[in-house]
């Protein structure tokens, strides 16, 4: 296995901040599952419950993988990759409830707090945000 370069202690916290949130978010997924069927949009092909628990599942992986030390880089690129993913529903729920009530509040208020999310995930990866290369 390959030498994994140490870690700046503010990147070993984002890491693990991320794997915590993650981990969190994915157990919800399972404990409170309509309330994540209901950020499934429309126009998204089959059961929303798969999708629910699919996207647990994924959430609960990419946690693992910034939890590893070893596998934090592929860990901080899965982040990414997640958050990106589901950003188009995060929108799309802003759309269908706006925010008039404390759930539609909450949707307008994760769109932009998911972009420092996005910003950590590259930095865990070893993205650096000065020059945009890839570092350990």
């Amino acid at each position: 296995m390959p030498d994994v370069p140490p870690e700046t202690a503010g990147r070993r916290r984002t890491r693990l901040g991320l794997a915590a949130l993650l981990a969190g978010a994915g157990t919800l997924h399972f404990v409170t599952p309509t309330f994540f069927d209901e950020l499934v949009p429309g126009w998204v092909p089959g059961d929303p419950r798969a999708w629910t628990y699919a996207s647990g599942v994924a959430e609960l992986g990419v946690a693992g993988l910034l939890a590893n030390r070893r596998t934090r880089r592929l860990g901080g690129w899965a982040a990414f990759a997640l958050l990106l993913a589901v950003y188009p529903a995060n929108i799309w729920d802003v759309i269908e409830h706006p925010p008039t009530g404390a759930r539609g509040v909450a949707s307008l208020v994760r769109l932009p707090l998911q972009l420092p999310l996005l910003a950590g995930a590259l930095d865990v990866a070893g993205v650096s945000r000065r020059r945009r290369t890839v570092k350990g």
